[in-house]
């Protein structure tokens, strides 16, 4: 689990650590998080990579391989955002996300993949985001590589169906993290206004959701699974 120490992340690995898995927590910066999160789930391992850098992504791939059973899930969690308008956004903004948010998640899932596909069978689960498929107001940095995780989807489900790996997106709306706790009231209410439910989703539903293409799902794939409330996704 990329991304795994906190928000969705780190409700994924607690749900698939309930459903047997040993889950390796990966983590950027939020290393006590990490560590806590290792310490409460039994058999789990924290490792700190900056995916951003192939050197970081080695190190992950590296650690993974290294383990006592072979990799059955990838879940690519990792990514950040660099919110502006066009017109003041920097080309470095765009590097700096792109690195991780796609470059990364190719680079390990190219790894991972081929450590998957020598045992014929494998789930690779790309969390993406409904500005993928919807767009927002500054945002397109971020809405951009959203895309091309789910494209990403979609074209390894096809590639990879031979090796018995299958490839699914989750692709959350507006869900109750730290990132959107920290958003002013009035763009929180903007956003409600745009959900059917009227309410927040919470992390454990779209764990929830992880959980199943791990664990069952095995004739979906090429697929993006909107968990937003009802909020257009295209």
């Amino acid at each position: 689990m990329t991304g795994g120490a906190t928000g969705i992340g780190a409700a994924s690995c607690r749900a698939l650590a309930k459903a047997g898995f040993r889950v390796v927590i990966h983590h950027r910066s939020s290393h006590e998080a990490s560590e806590a999160l290792a310490k409460e789930l039994p058999g789990s391992l924290a490792v700190t990579a900056d995916l951003g850098t192939e050197e970081g992504v080695e190190t992950l791939a590296k650690t993974v391989g290294e383990q006592p059973e072979p990799c059955q899930v990838l879940v690519n969690n990792a990514g950040f955002t660099v919110d502006a308008p066009l017109f003041t956004a920097k080309p470095s903004d765009l590097d700096s996300v792109w690195a991780l948010n796609v470059r990364g998640t190719w680079l390990l899932t190219k790894r991972i993949a081929r450590q998957m596909s020598r045992k014929k069978h494998g789930r690779i689960i790309n969390i993406s985001s409904v500005v993928g498929a919807t767009g927002n107001a500054y945002q397109s940095v971020y809405g951009m590589t959203k895309a091309a995780i789910d494209n990403l989807t979609k074209t390894l489900a096809i590639e990879l169906a031979p090796f018995g790996v299958l490839v699914n997106s989750v692709s959350p709306g507006f869900i109750d993290t730290a990132m959107t706790q920290k958003l002013p009231e009035a763009a929180k209410q903007a956003f409600l206004e745009r959900i059917p439910l009227k309410r927040m989703g919470s992390p454990q539903e779209v764990a929830d959701v992880v959980e199943f293409l791990a664990t069952r799902g095995s004739y979906v794939s090429g697929t993006v699974i909107h968990v937003n409330g009802g909020m257009y996704a295209g």
